[in-house]
């Protein structure tokens, strides 16, 4: 079978393979119920689709017929052109009908179906896998193959291979879905020690630090090669190194992404906000679609490194994303929707490129113009494909004005003048599909961006955003006794939460705390936290399930332990059972962040793991240099901790408020009517101060109104 696949697999890439297929409307099949804008996408193929459950898998033990399982997403581009191409063409629709039970799952509402079988088809093809994921399964849902995209051709060919293998050789499919399992459960096994060694020093992380600059672009930023994805946790991890120790190559290499990515085309410079990813090495060209969870973390991202450097340009990033997200991505009711597709009118960015002849019939004919179009580098033979333009810069405004000796303020005016024409032109354009559901741990990414934007920007107006989000969750998501929905769509909650809905959740509503000082938000966290204890704990390891004890059983339950563009579940767990372990005084969960953090230190220990386990690293810096707890406590609380939570600092926790509370830290803390800066480290309080340079220097840092960093 491998070599008869791999075969097939191969034309997929090296035959043209394009027949044309006549699109189909006049059918309905069992999507047609659904709330998934993906999956509605698709109610109407003559396909005869179901979406996940229990009618399906039992239609296939009934009728004896293999699933085909088609994973996918709104806003993914090749999911649109094999529908277009195979899934609206009858002939493919009879065969796949005739012959199979086919169900799509929207991976971003079912992750825990999209990790199994992702899992089983980078074991199946020995390569990394995307989006359309095909998968073709016994009934019982064991997968047997799986690939991603395929021409009509190449797909019909899939389609009568297994056709025929079920028909004539029957047992080789239980044969190769043994085989398959068997490597999964491998795939997923729990890293084992049986010596849990302590972390003494910044020097034991050193190696993985060095292993992670060394695949890092030095000239353009993010990991060498194409394509190339923002990947936020990575930044951070440097950001934070370079906090701890100095490291001027960690801050070049962190500045250098930065400064790189908010310059390309993967940078919508006109309207804000960041593409999932740029197809080549220069940031240029983006895959078009935007996505809620990359837009949110690169908020963070940008919003920490204005806080380090004082550099505007970093702010002006946060500003125009969540801009961004405010008009396209930002429900009624105060939640977030979970992206914009890459194409309109059917054909991929066409709301963002231009021909320069649209730009020259816009855009007034002045000295200005030709220095815009050099500026944002557009010619009119076009820098992409069939005579479109890309807007990215190759210098910053300063540079350029300078070049052509241009006054600097001026120049800004007069482009900023010019953008907005644009914006106003291409506000007329036909919008890209919008995926409108609202997704737990997306909207909790957003959450904690809005929320470090107010800490480190100031801006009222996106505290009061967070906040909004924040009731919006506990009253549409949330159940008294700690248990999340996963997604909220047409004023409905579905699906259980997963572990990551619940681990970011917890994280960012301890973010929501420490800038309010509103206990609340703290206790939401810990009953999260607690409920994740119960349900989903692994039996014989300090981790935990993707999946509740509650959810129905799939084939296998995974342990999502690899960092990716968002952090694993079981990472962003450790660091909240970590901090809650501070501000609750509960040893139980700081030995649980210990025991997970341990077991998977033996997974980093080839360089290029360091890639996987970015967010764990974070971790063990706080494991090595334990978080100030700073209590502020008194009438003026909320002037001081502004002060002091606008700098830069990772290895702080913050607590307070004008009364004590109800936190054990904070008893005793109250004088009278003066508020007090309480600077304690592991219990441990040095004398309380009311000056913030004071507490900065008890803390061993300097601070100023542009940067803070520790002093070495």
């Amino acid at each position: 079978m491998t070599e008869k696949l791999l075969l097939i697999f191969c034309t997929v890439v090296l035959l043209p393979g394009l027949f044309s297929c006549k699109r189909q409307t006049n059918y309905a099949n069992a999507l047609v119920n659904e709330t998934s804008p993906y999956l509605l996408q698709h109610a109407n193929n003559p396909v005869n689709w179901y979406p996940w459950g229990e009618e399906a898998l039992e239609k296939a033990q009934s009728e004896n017929k293999l699933l085909i399982i088609s994973v996918g997403y709104s806003a993914c581009h090749w999911c649109h052109v094999m529908e277009h191409e195979s899934f609206e063409d009858t002939a493919v629709a009879n065969l796949m009908n005739a012959h199979f039970v086919s169900i799509k799952v929207d991976r971003e509402e079912r992750p825990d179906i999209d990790a199994i079988y992702m899992d089983a088809c980078q074991l199946a093809t020995g390569q990394a896998c995307g989006w359309p994921l095909n998968v073709f399964a016994l009934p019982d849902g064991r997968p047997v193959w799986a690939g991603t995209y395929f021409r009509k051709k190449n797909w019909q060919e899939i389609l009568g291979y297994f056709v025929d293998l079920q028909q004539k050789e029957p047992d080789k499919l239980d044969e190769y879905a043994d085989r398959l399992l068997s490597g999964m459960q491998q795939w997923n096994e729990i890293p084992g020690t049986d010596v849990v060694q302590e972390l003494q020093s910044l020097a034991s992380l050193q190696s993985s630090i060095d292993s992670l600059k060394s695949i890092i672009d030095p000239v353009r930023g993010g990991f060498r090669g194409a394509p190339k994805f923002p990947m936020p946790n990575v930044q951070e991890l440097l950001m934070e190194w370079y906090f701890y120790t100095q490291d001027s190559v960690a801050l070049r290499l962190l500045e250098t992404t930065l400064q790189n990515l908010a310059a390309g085309g993967i940078y919508d410079q006109l309207g804000g906000g960041f593409a999932r990813y740029s197809t080549d090495n220069l940031w240029q060209v983006p895959h078009f679609e935007k996505m809620l969870y990359d837009n949110a973390q690169l908020v963070s991202l940008y919003a920490q490194a204005f806080a380090l450097t004082g550099k505007n340009e970093y702010a002006e990033v946060v500003r125009e994303t969540l801009n961004f997200i405010h008009h396209h991505l930002t429900d009624d009711s105060g939640g977030f929707y979970a992206s914009l597709d890459a194409d309109s009118e059917g054909v991929e960015g066409k709301y963002y490129v231009w021909t320069k002849e649209e730009l020259d019939a816009l855009l007034p004919d002045n000295k200005v113009r030709p220095l815009f179009f050099e500026y944002y580098q557009i010619t009119t033979e076009g820098n992409w494909e069939e005579g479109k333009n890309i807007f990215f810069r190759k210098e910053e405004l300063k540079t350029f004005a300078a070049k052509h000796k241009w006054p600097l303020a001026e120049l800004h005016e007069a482009f900023s003048e010019f953008e907005r024409i644009l914006l106003s032109a291409r506000d007329k354009r036909i919008l890209p599909g919008l995926d409108d559901k609202i997704l737990t741990s997306w909207n909790a990414l957003t959450m904690k961006a809005y929320v470090d934007a107010y800490r480190y920007l100031g801006s009222g107006e996106y505290l009061e955003m967070a906040l909004e989000n924040a009731h919006f969750i506990q009253e549409n998501l949330l159940e008294s006794d700690g248990r999340l929905f996963r997604t909220f769509k047409d004023g409905s909650a579905r699906v259980n939460a997963f572990l990551d809905d619940y681990a970011l959740m917890a994280q960012a509503w301890i973010s929501l705390y420490e800038v309010t000082f509103d206990e609340r938000w703290l206790k939401l966290a810990q009953n999260l936290t607690d409920y994740a204890i119960i349900h989903f704990q692994h039996e014989s390891s300090p981790f935990f399930y993707y999946t509740s004890d509650e959810d129905p059983k799939l084939i296998t339950r995974t342990v999502e332990l690899r960092d990716n563009v968002i952090p694993a579940s079981n990472s962003v767990m450790a660091e909240v059972l970590f901090d809650l372990s501070l501000y609750f005084y509960e040893d139980k969960y700081r030995k649980q962040a210990e025991a997970m953090l341990a077991y998977v230190r033996q997974q980093w220990k080839v360089p290029r793991d360091a890639t996987e386990y970015t967010n764990w690293l974070q971790l063990s810096l706080k494991l090595v240099d334990p978080p100030f707890e700073v209590a502020i406590v008194g009438p003026d609380y909320a002037n001081i901790q502004k002060q002091m939570m606008q700098t830069y600092l990772p290895n702080g926790l913050f607590l307070g408020g004008a009364a004590e509370g109800g936190l054990e830290l904070l008893k005793d803390k109250l004088k009278g009517s003066e508020t007090f800066i309480y600077v304690c480290k592991n219990k441990a309080c040095q004398l309380p101060v009311q000056e913030v340079e004071v507490a900065f220097q008890q803390m061993d840092y300097r601070s100023s109104t542009s940067s803070s960093s520790k002093i070495r």
